[in-house]
């Protein structure tokens, strides 16, 4: 069983990536946090007009860093690099074992009911639509997130809220929210008209991120306000 996506299908990959430095959230010896804009790959795409992203940019500064996770091209917020391979190990280790504490913030349609709660629908790659995922309650990953109303206009149309997940599928936030019936405002290949056209970008912020340094043991504790 699938719940139904947009019927249209996925536009092109239109690439003009942000110009400018990567914005340092920290920096020490073992690690690395940066600010991500909308519009930016975390990593290289496929082809020279995809090499530009976060991590090729980073990398031009500090040859050692190394991409430890990643955020989609239109998400924005904090994404972790560590400084050598040691580095990267633990914390590749840190998000294997959910160590890492992650809170997304978004603008969805509607109201979401419960104001607090979960969504647990499994997901896999809509392979004749990529780069789309979709719920499939037989062959998908099991998906996690929690989610929180933090406010909602007074006309009810659009509401902000925290995301946490759990897991970390591919476009898992997106999917989810789209599969409740309340998707963000702004997604391309989620939402649909008059949502899509509502925001000229996503309006999702990888917005903090708790997680052991890789070399102390001690608790980070990093936040990045949302630009919307």
């Amino acid at each position: 069983m699938t719940l139904p996506l947009p019927a249209s299908p996925p536009p092109p990959l239109r690439y003009s990536p942000p110009a400018g430095p990567p914005v340092i959230i920290y920096e020490d010896d073992s690690l690395l946090v940066f600010d991500k804009p909308t519009g930016l790959l975390s990593v290289p795409g496929r082809g020279p007009e995809h090499a530009d992203s976060l991590a090729s940019r980073v990398q031009a500064c500090f040859p050692d860093a190394l991409i430890v996770h990643r955020l989609d091209m239109a998400t924005s917020g904090l994404i972790v690099m560590a400084r050598g391979k040691e580095m990267e190990r633990r914390l590749s280790i840190a998000f294997q074992q959910r160590q890492v504490v992650k809170r997304y913030v978004a603008v969805v349609a509607g109201r979401p009911r419960p104001e607090r709660g979960e969504i647990a629908l499994p997901l896999i790659t809509d392979w004749p639509n990529r780069p789309r995922q979709k719920v499939d309650h037989e062959a998908g990953k099991p998906s996690l997130t929690h989610y929180e109303v933090v406010w909602t206009l007074p006309e009810g149309d659009t509401s902000r809220v925290w995301l946490y997940p759990h897991t970390g599928r591919s476009h898992q936030l997106r999917v989810h929210m789209q599969a409740i019936g309340h998707p963000i405002v702004g997604d391309e290949l989620y939402a649909p008209s008059p949502w899509r056209e509502a925001s000229p970008r996503l309006l999702l912020h990888a917005e903090s991120l708790s997680l052991p340094h890789p070399a102390s043991g001690a608790r980070l504790e990093l936040h990045s306000p949302a630009p919307f």
